[in-house]
């Protein structure tokens, strides 16, 4: 944890590197740096920017030598660790009342109940946190070594209703502690996770004005439907959004936009694409998400597919005829976006045919819509004896990140095996959609 001595461990040094000529090598222990222990890559990046330099290094024997080292001012040493992080993440210390990993059923693998609520991972890889575990020397931290932009998962301001929601005590002070990393330099990406009947309506209205007011510091805030899944046993009742709560949600947040947009040429709230999916509204056009933010979150996912898409095909050299027979796998909310791209791509090219498939979650229960959540063993029930052409296309969102494996551990290659037919993983890209699809190489 935080402010513990951790050993940094070398898992390589760069070849013709700084640490490669003063003598450090794989296997070697970091101890401190300027006689600052290290703690975790942000020490260590911070510590090692200056051009003077003396590491404290334990060799393999267990000897320990002082290395002086001049270079330029934020110069890279050259070192790569076997934990990228130096240090262990912070696990959650919340008890939501819709976290979606208290709905996972039994006997997944032990990774994906890991509740991580740590503010580096945060900086470095783009996940919320609730900042209810961090005290103010941590956020200090943050704002000195500029961990901008950090996203924070906020779902109310009201102090009362926050640790009703989050189930923790040290919940109510989000606010204080937002507005000291916005005075502090430090840029805000904000989550509302949307509980229908709790923090929506009035309790929305209060957040938004809260967060609104604390612009450009918070540069974003999307607001995204509670995921239920069927696993709810012991938890409290949730009542899912339907399409008329969708559309009241949208007007809401639309009335914010306006506002917004008026006062500072920025819209700075989002809707995830599902509430308009839900609403049976159209989407906005892809200008509306701007540099869109909150892509990852699920905001706006949809219009840059379509302009991804239609930008490649009218550029792209496509073959006029084509003999080739595909199926696709998608989840239920975004099936009729994905059979109108494929109705286009048919159109353009003779000989093509593109079947779709609107798979159910049964797995995680019909509430749970999106692709990403699909697992195996729905792909292979739903799809045994169907003619899937050639080849069956999933999207790669189905996948766990660099494997070729699905959340229930079901492969790519189980796929394959059971369904009789080659599986291809499509990225969320409109270019990748027609490559793939459309069987072309370049």
């Amino acid at each position: 944890m935080l402010g513990m001595e951790r050993p940094a461990a070398v898992s390589k040094v760069l070849s013709g590197s700084i640490a490669q000529e003063a003598g450090i090598e794989t296997g070697d222990i970091v101890l401190a740096i300027n006689g600052n222990k290290i703690n975790d890559i942000f020490d260590y990046r911070f510590l090692t920017a200056d051009e003077e330099l003396v590491i404290e290094i334990e060799k393999s024997n267990g000897e320990v030598w002082e290395i002086e080292v001049e270079k330029d001012e934020y110069e890279d040493l050259g070192i790569e660790f076997s934990n990228p992080m130096l240090d262990e993440a912070k696990s959650c210390t919340n008890k939501c009342l819709f976290c979606f990993i208290d709905q996972l059923p039994k006997g997944m693998r032990k990774t994906l109940y890991f509740k991580d609520d740590d503010s580096r991972l945060s900086f470095l890889n783009g996940n919320y946190v609730t900042l209810t575990n961090v005290k103010d020397f941590e956020l200090d931290r943050v704002i000195r070594y500029r961990m901008s932009p950090i996203n924070i998962s906020i779902h109310t301001t009201n102090p009362d209703l926050r640790i009703f929601m989050l189930h923790n005590r040290f919940a109510a002070d989000i606010l204080k502690k937002v507005k000291k990393l916005v005075n502090g330099g430090i840029t805000v990406n904000c989550q509302i996770v949307l509980c229908r009947g709790i923090n929506d309506e009035g309790e929305l209205e209060r957040t938004l004005k809260d967060l609104c007011l604390l612009h450009p510091g918070i540069h974003s805030v999307s607001v995204v439907p509670v995921g239920l899944t069927r696993h709810r046993e012991g938890l409290m009742e949730l009542k899912p959004y339907d399409g008329e709560a969708s559309e009241e949600v949208i007007r809401q947040v639309e009335k914010w936009q306006h506002k917004m947009l008026v006062k500072h040429g920025t819209r700075v709230v989002y809707l995830a694409d599902e509430f308009y999916i839900l609403a049976g509204h159209e989407l906005p056009e892809y200008e509306a998400y701007e540099d869109f933010p909150q892509i990852e979150n699920g905001v706006g996912l949809i219009a840059a597919l379509k302009k991804e898409f239609y930008d490649f095909i009218e550029t792209a050299d496509l073959p006029s005829c084509k003999a080739r027979t595909v199926s696709i796998a998608t989840g239920v909310s975004p099936a009729a976006f994905i059979r109108g791209l494929s109705q286009e791509l048919e159109n353009r090219i003779q000989g093509l045919k593109i079947n779709i498939f609107e798979i159910k979650n049964c797995f995680f229960g019909e509430n749970v819509t999106v692709t990403g959540l699909l697992t195996g063993s729905d792909l292979l029930s739903q799809l045994k004896g169907k003619a899937l052409g050639q080849e069956l296309l999933i999207s790669r969102s189905m996948l766990r990140a660099g494997e070729d494996v699905l959340l229930d551990d079901c492969t790519v290659r189980d796929l394959e095996s059971g369904l009789g037919v080659k599986v291809t993983a499509v990225d969320n890209s409109g270019k990748d959609f027609v490559k793939k699809v459309a069987g072309i190489e370049n």
